[in-house]
């Protein structure tokens, strides 16, 4: 089973901040047999004063994060690759809540098993890692915490018929998909910026690179001056199972310093 999506950047005010006005890919990144039933042309997260139906308008959540890791210490983690963290739903003032029905607290391996995700499981093997090993425990506490707070993946806002959890794979395959659209290694690296013990970046350069690569700008972390994090934001058009992503500038500072930045190689 697969959702659906777009991703799309156009020129919209949001708050206090504005959306890019580069284009991205706007073509769907994969296709499926789960529909929200919302329409197309809906209003946008964050960018309605009031919502009538928030099974096709993310509400409070609104502002979605696709966070990656570049974590130098995970045994098997990609060479040339960022690694998922998560996809969270803050709210649009950049508040967030967390753990929103303990009730769906699945095992996610074993649904994407269950319902025809091996090959997104298999991806998250080797994307999806979490620094202690247990990879799974990350992904159950990424669902918990984070994807039972979206209010179009409420089981209430599914198709008759629907699996117990179907919302969560699609959550995962979502973010999978999103995922592969964004290559910050390979944006970096077409900028001169690849992982070194010597060479320091500014955060300048670096979001730069981003910003060319993507077409609006990410917030990325440091840890002591190491380069470790990037969040890609956006607003949601429709539901998360078949919606179209809003990309926009984003809303929050970036944590590193403006020079002497560390992206170190990973150990392997």
């Amino acid at each position: 089973m697969f959702s659906s999506l777009s991703v799309i950047a156009q020129l919209l005010q949001v708050g206090p901040w504005s959306l890019t006005t580069n284009t991205v890919d706007s073509s769907r990144l994969f296709n499926g047999d789960i529909s929200s039933g919302c329409p197309t042309s809906g209003p946008v997260s964050c960018q309605t004063s009031t919502v009538a139906n928030t099974c096709c308008t993310e509400y409070p959540g609104g502002l979605l994060l696709q966070t990656q890791f570049w974590d130098t210490n995970v045994r098997g983690s990609p060479q040339d690759s960022w690694t998922i963290h998560g996809l969270w739903p803050d709210n649009c003032d950049g508040t967030y809540i967390e753990n929103c029905d303990p009730s769906r607290a699945y095992n996610i391996r074993e649904l994407l098993g269950q319902q025809g995700g091996e090959s997104t499981l298999n991806y998250m093997e080797q994307f999806w890692l979490n620094a202690d090993g247990s990879n799974e425990h990350l992904w159950n506490h990424e669902w918990a915490t984070h994807g039972t707070c979206y209010s179009t993946l409420s089981p209430s806002c599914l198709p008759s018929g629907s699996l117990e959890g179907a919302e969560a794979v699609s959550y995962f395959e979502t973010i999978v998909q999103l995922f592969q659209n964004l290559p910050t290694y390979t944006w970096l690296a077409n900028a001169g910026i690849t992982p070194s013990h010597d060479r320091e970046y500014t955060l300048s350069e670096i979001l730069d690179a981003l910003e060319q690569g993507a077409g609006y700008k990410p917030a990325v972390g440091c840890s002591r001056g190491r380069l470790d994090a990037v969040s890609y934001y956006y607003n949601l058009q429709g539901s998360l199972l078949d919606g179209q992503f809003v990309a926009i500038n984003s809303p929050k500072e970036s944590t590193c310093p403006h020079r002497g930045i560390r992206y170190y190689p990973k150990r392997g």
